[in-house]
Formats: structure tokens, sequence, C-alpha cells
């Protein structure tokens, strides 16, 4: 026995050393489009058709925010590269040991690579668990739990294949007062923590994974200059940084990084920008016009294969997201569940030429309810003393942020505005007998009442395709927004309970 754990300590470096002289593998095959594809819908589309969406968009990587059976297996020998996410509720039980870690890599990664031939890159561990409104929350956990997945991986005979890696929100790193990238370095409350993890990062081989949002920057500050959030953009006034000028937050972001990388001796490392988008809705700035000019820009350069003035080679992108997602949380703004390149139904919100000459299809093969609305009866009057109740009631169950203000509907009036939350509640409860009564105020109609930029939706017959199935495999937190507390409790209880079983 003591020759054989001998070996296999011997292999065991032997793969470490390896695996920290793979940087060069990293920085190939970085072509083609890639996208987030988050699963926080009342009415999810069918994950073959999703798959198939993808394939005919020319998407050849997706990021998951969740190790969900349905979309893993759509995507068995589709010829998509995919990173699959822990959520940060699986941080603390992952951290406190390897065998909770390898009990996740089985179930979520091995199977799926070895009985459906999932191409699997990367495990993302934890979403934006550094975020200052986390506090303290998830510290302490998130560099012990990556650890223990590359421990897991390693001994699953994965780790030259699928690699661990952090995504992180760009509030990681800042820049000095002067706001130039050149003074970039990391937080000062987390400088010692992120040193420790990019540099695990580098010895094994890892990305470092970053979140970068232009629009978060323009939200956040009403005086920040629109034209700074594009590409391209002619009307920009440009931040000089020495003999380097940048004239999109896009870059002056990803080139904080780069120098804080530098000043920390890791000017080499593999960077991937695992989230950056553009929303439609919910707020005056997230509109198709910005968003469509957003994500041209973005796909161009992609294409392009442009990098940044530190860094002329392009990172791996995923866009932030493919689908919009109606059960988000809505805390950082009512645009969170409008990120989608695609309606939540995959349909077009805008063109996007893809590349080749080559513009965005619509997902095809989807199936929906009958075409029928629930609005506010013209009897019926906004003086009703049930009126306020009954629109509050639709929209605590059902998605009604395209009403806000500067948002696709937020120009309707009382009753129209009635309509749509009565209509979203309707749908969202497929259509059942006795969801559009609201105190005798709704009717149904056959007649579409969608008009200028505001769309009554008619939702997915999820009936008619098949679900994914709901197991605790399934569990994610997508930009670290989501709660799966009960889930990966369940999960984790299920896994202490073997190892028990297996040291007894």
């Amino acid at each position: 026995m003591g020759n054989n754990n001998n070996h296999c300590l011997l292999c065991f470096f032997m793969i470490i050393f390896l695996l920290g002289h793979d940087h060069e593998g990293l920085t190939k095959g970085v072509e083609g489009l890639g996208c987030n594809w988050g699963l926080q819908a009342s009415h999810p589309l069918n994950p073959n058709i999703v798959v198939k969406l993808m394939k005919e968009n020319g998407f050849k990587k997706v990021k998951l925010f969740e190790a969900d059976p349905g979309a893993l297996k759509a995507l068995g020998r589709s010829g998509i590269q995919v990173m699959i996410g822990i959520p940060n509720e699986l941080l603390a039980p992952i951290a406190s040991s390897v065998s909770v870690a390898s009990a996740w890599v089985e179930q979520n990664v091995s199977k799926y690579i070895s009985t459906n031939g999932v191409d699997v890159r990367y495990v993302a561990v934890g979403n934006e668990p550094f975020l200052t409104t986390y506090g303290d929350k998830f510290l302490n956990t998130t560099f012990p739990a990556l650890q223990n997945i590359q421990a897991a991986l390693i001994k699953a005979g994965l780790g030259r294949q699928v690699k661990a890696t952090v995504p992180l929100n760009a509030d990681v790193y800042q820049s000095a007062d002067s706001g130039l990238p050149s003074t970039g370095d990391f937080r000062a409350d987390i400088h010692d923590l992120m040193t420790s993890i990019v540099k695990f990062l580098s010895d094994n081989g890892a990305p470092l994974t970053i979140n970068i949002y232009p629009f978060l920057s323009l939200y956040a500050d009403p005086n920040f200059p629109i034209d700074f959030a594009f590409f391209n953009a002619s009307g920009a006034a440009p931040v000089v940084d020495g003999s380097i000028t940048y004239t999109n937050v896009f870059e002056a972001n990803f080139d904080t990084l780069i120098s804080a990388l530098e000043k920390n001796g890791f000017a080499s490392l593999p960077v991937i920008i695992g989230e950056v988008g553009w929303p439609t809705d919910g707020d005056p700035n997230a509109n198709l016009v910005y968003a469509q000019r957003f994500n041209q820009g973005l796909i161009d350069r992609i294409n392009q294969g442009k990098g940044t003035p530190k860094r002329s080679s392009p990172p791996e992108i995923y866009i932030f997201a493919l689908i919009d997602e109606d059960k988000k949380s809505i805390q950082p703004g009512n645009f969170e569940r409008h990120w989608g390149m695609f309606n939540y139904d995959g349909s077009l919100k805008y063109s996007l030429n893809v590349g080749n000459g080559r513009s965005l299809v619509a997902a095809k093969g989807v199936k929906y309810l009958s075409r029928q609305w629930c609005v506010m009866s013209p009897q019926a009057s906004t003086t009703d003393p049930n009126f306020p109740g009954s629109v509050e009631y639709a929209c605590m169950y059902a998605d009604c942020t395209s009403l806000g203000y500067g948002s696709s509907c937020g120009k309707l009036d009382a009753m129209s505005n009635a309509s749509y939350a009565f209509n979203i509640y309707y749908q969202t409860m497929n259509q059942m007998k006795g969801s559009c009564t609201f105190s005798n105020l709704s009717v149904l109609t056959t007649i579409d009442p969608s008009h200028d930029t505001c769309r009554y939706e008619i939702m997915i017959d999820v009936g008619k395709h098949e679900l994914p199935p709901k197991t605790t495999s399934s569990l994610a937190a997508a930009r670290g927004k989501h709660s799966y507390s009960v889930m990966a409790l369940v999960f984790v209880l299920t896994v202490m309970m073997k190892i028990c079983v297996v040291q007894v």
C-alpha cells in the first residue's frame, strides 16, 4: 500500500507540473461566438431547440449557470464547448471536503462527458462571489472550493481537459483616482486573496474569468459619457493613458485588469470574459437600438480577432445572454430579465450580422398556447376599488418589468397598463381556467393588443415539450442573483450521507 501511495503522489505532482505549463493551449482555439444560457424562465424553451438555435447562429461555446440535465444532454455531441457553473450556495460544502467536490464532479461533469459526449471545458466555481454587496459572505470559501474542484477534476482524470475557474465581477480590481487603466490593481480588501487565486490558476494552467458590463457603468452614473460605452464611437472623449488612447470603456476596463495582473507578477495569465452584453428593456438605456449597437460592435471584434492595447490577442468572450429570463431577480434593476439577444421564445429582437454575411435566425419548432389574450374589460373602470389590488396581484406573480419608466410599455395609459399586467399573468399561468377573472375587471380577446413598442406575449406551451427533469444537480445562481438554497442543501446532505457510508 505504501508504494502505491507513493506512486499516486508522484503521478499527482507530475500532473500538477504539466498543468502548470499548459497556458499555450488556453490561448488557442478562441475563435467562434460564445454565449450565456440562463434557465430562470417560467416557460423555458426545449433544450434541443436552444442548442439548435446556437448552432444555426454560429455559437460554438456556451456558459451554463447550473448543471442542468436537460441542457447538458442536449449539448452532447453538439460540437459546442461548455462551461458548467457551481452556485455560490455550494461553495461552503465544497470548500469543506474534497469528497463533496469529487461527488459534484462525478455527478455533473464526468457523467455527461462519458455518457452524453458533452465537451466540457471549464467548471465555473461560484459566480461573482466577491461582489461588494455580498460583504465577506463568500470570502473564506471561494478559494478552498476552487482548490477542491481542481483536485476533484484531477482525481477524475480530467485535469488537462477541464479547467476550474472563478467568474468574478470587474469590481475585484480598480484604478487609482486618476482612473487610468495603467494604475489598475486588485481591490485593497481582497488583494492578498486575489493574488492567491491568480497564482493557483496560473499554477494549474487555468484562466481568470471576468464579467464586464459597460451598460452598468451607464446605469450607475447618469453623467457617464454614453458614447464611451460603445465600440467605434466617434463622439466619445478618449482616455489618454501615456502612449495609449482608449475610446471605449470595455478596453479600458479590461486593460485595468491586465495592469493588475502585471503588477502582481502574472502578466501572461489567460483571461476569459465570462459575461458582457446589453439589455433591451427595463430602463431608458436598455433598449433595442443600444443593444443592437453594442452587441454588433462586440461580435465584430470577436470575428476580427481584435484584442486590446495591452493584449493584442483576443480573449474568449461569452455574450450575456442568449435568451431572456422572466424569473430572474430584479434587485439590481428591471433590466435583469432582458439581457437576451433573443426573446424568451427564441424569436428575434433585432438584427445582428454574426459573420460571413449571416444574420441571426430565430428558433424553430416552438409551440405556443392558444392565440388569445387577457385584457381589461371595456366595461370596467380604473376607479373600481378592486383595480389597484388586481394589477398588483398580477405583477406579483408575473413579469411586469416592461411597464417601468423608460421601458417598452412604459407609456401605456391606466387601462392598457392593467391589460398588460392581466395578460402576462394569464400567460404565465398557462392560460388556465380562472386565471383571467380579476374581480370581473378582465375579459378574453383574440385581437392582439400589442402596439408600438409594447408586446403582449403569448407564452410557450411547455406541455408540448419534454421538460428538463428536476434533479438536485440543477443548481445555479445566474450572475449570483438566484437562490437555490433548498436544492443545494439536498445535494449536500445526499453527498455527506454517501461519504459517511463509505467511511463506515
